[in-house]
């Protein structure tokens, strides 16, 4: 795929930018750009698919609730995401990424995007391909209609769009997990922010 004018976008709002062809090739780049820190992470199928957690354990401090069983023994799943948010650098991926440059979340519990958004040195976004839509509202139907179905699906809430993972029925069900959009139109002042471009499917 070709970044280029996602990559531009991105630019001319603020953030560094890097593209890869592998989540591997993406993978060596963060773990050689992330050492000896607190590091925290906010769930993501595609961290988990790319490795990223095990890759950087080993030599730095990392925080993800989505890894209890690795987690200090006796800390909940509250104080791992609380210490992921004071943590010094953050990675996360999005639910949506416009070609214009305009990056969405949908949140739940809202620690990964209130974490995303502030509290951070520097802020890493990591994001497949197939986040990629072709401006804000194709973004914004992408994480409503999408993104949030099948991370439903696979928690298995009791919603409808879990039921049939076909689309976003903005239920009232007290397991819905949409609860928080959040839409960056700029980079926030706050960090440095790094978008990480892969060129394959990941997470949802």
């Amino acid at each position: 795929m070709d970044f280029s004018t996602v990559e531009k976008n991105l630019k001319a709002r603020g953030y560094t930018v890097a593209c890869f062809k592998t989540a591997s090739e993406a993978v060596k780049y963060l773990d050689g750009q992330i050492d000896q820190r607190t590091v925290g992470m906010g769930g993501s199928m595609t961290i988990d698919q790319m490795g990223l957690f095990e890759a950087l354990q080993s030599h730095n401090t990392v925080s993800w609730h989505q890894k209890m069983q690795q987690m200090p023994e006796g800390k909940t799943s509250q104080e791992v995401r609380a210490a992921a948010n004071a943590s010094a650098v953050y990675i996360s991926s999005v639910n949506g990424l416009a070609e214009t440059g305009e990056i969405i979340n949908i949140d739940g519990t809202c620690n990964r995007v209130s974490a995303i958004l502030y509290g951070h040195e520097k802020v890493y976004l990591v994001i497949g391909r197939n986040k990629l839509a072709k401006d804000y509202d194709s973004a914004l139907y992408r994480a409503r209609n999408i993104a949030s179905p099948l991370n439903a699906k696979r928690l298995g809430v009791k919603t409808p769009c879990a039921a049939k993972g076909d689309k976003c029925y903005d239920c009232n069900s007290p397991e819905r997990i949409c609860r928080c959009l959040s839409v960056m139109w700029e980079k926030p002042m706050s960090a440095e922010f790094e978008v990480i471009l892969i060129d394959e499917d990941l997470g949802y």
